[in-house]
């Protein structure tokens, strides 16, 4: 049987665990209940999809793993300080994350919030001083890193979601919310490989760039989507909280259907745009179908 990039995914996400393990405060430490809270964060379920975009990205261009482990860990920890706001009373007030309680409701909101805020430095710091890196390369991911969150990235995005409530946006318009409120991060967490891998050609940095944009927001539709027609059992979270909360999303605006045929464009347009790695791309490959296809 070939070794496929499914088969790594085990070896991957246990590779990532044990970094976010080792980065992580134990939750014995001082103060207690703000290490539990952000452990119960980082490791209550996810598929780790951000952290293989970034070790399949390095398949691709041949990068070690192990010059990897660090932005990895970082963006997944980015990831978890954004859904424990997204959470929030004051954001989305969700009950569930991944089948678990959400960190508010585990705990309280106030250290939820500390939880958080205590996730978003950590994962500078682990970009910061990556032993494996170059000092110049710290300092770009630091900054890429920081770009994706911030107001011009997730950040932003989760903003404009927000003020979306309850309000008729185009479709343009809606996926440019989606391209910085998930994209942004998916983006960069292709992008996390280049910059490790660089110098690259200047085509396959375009490539590159122009995969992770494209997947990103098709991510966010799927995700939408699966709030229409998932169960909560199995997509982890209370499913129709979209259309409650009135968001403005794709299938909200053009349907099911229309939704899912974006998806299919989005998938083929990131697929082709891998075209020149050939054999290399695989696992992106591989990882743009399941971000497309998946039930959860």
């Amino acid at each position: 049987m070939p070794v496929t990039f499914e088969n790594r995914i085990g070896h991957y996400t246990e590779r990532v665990a044990n970094a976010l393990d080792s980065i992580l405060p134990a939750e014995t430490e001082e103060p207690r209940l703000l290490h539990d809270a952000m452990r119960y964060a980082v490791f209550n379920g996810g598929k780790r999809v951000r952290p293989l975009l970034v070790y399949a990205a390095g398949e691709c261009l041949q990068v070690p793993a192990q010059s990897l482990d660090a932005p990895a860990a970082a963006i997944e920890l980015i990831h978890a300080f954004s859904l424990v706001h997204d959470d929030l009373p004051a954001m989305d007030d969700d009950d569930l994350r991944r089948g678990k309680p959400t960190v508010h409701r585990k705990y309280d909101e106030a250290t939820a919030i500390l939880a958080a805020d205590a996730l978003q430095p950590l994962a500078f710091s682990v970009l910061a001083t990556a032993p494996e890196l170059a000092p110049q390369t710290r300092a770009r991911l630091v900054s890429m890193v920081a770009d994706a969150c911030g107001s011009l990235g997730m950040t932003g995005g989760q903003s404009l979601d927000l003020l979306a409530e309850g309000r008729d946006l185009d479709a343009d318009q809606i996926e440019q919310m989606y391209a910085l409120k998930t994209g942004a991060l998916i983006h960069a967490s292709v992008l996390a490989a280049a910059l490790v891998a660089e110098p690259l050609p200047s085509e396959q940095a375009a490539a590159i760039d122009a995969f992770g944009r494209t997947i990103g927001i098709a991510f966010q539709i799927k995700d939408d989507i699966l709030d229409v027609t998932g169960e909560t059992e199995v997509i982890g979270k209370q499913a129709g909280a979209d259309q409650r909360l009135r968001k403005a999303t794709y299938p909200g605006l053009l349907g099911v259907p229309r939704a899912k045929q974006r998806c299919d464009e989005l998938l083929a347009s990131s697929l082709e745009k891998l075209d020149d790695f050939g054999d290399a791309a695989t696992p992106l490959r591989w990882l743009a179908r399941y971000i497309v296809e998946r039930g959860n």
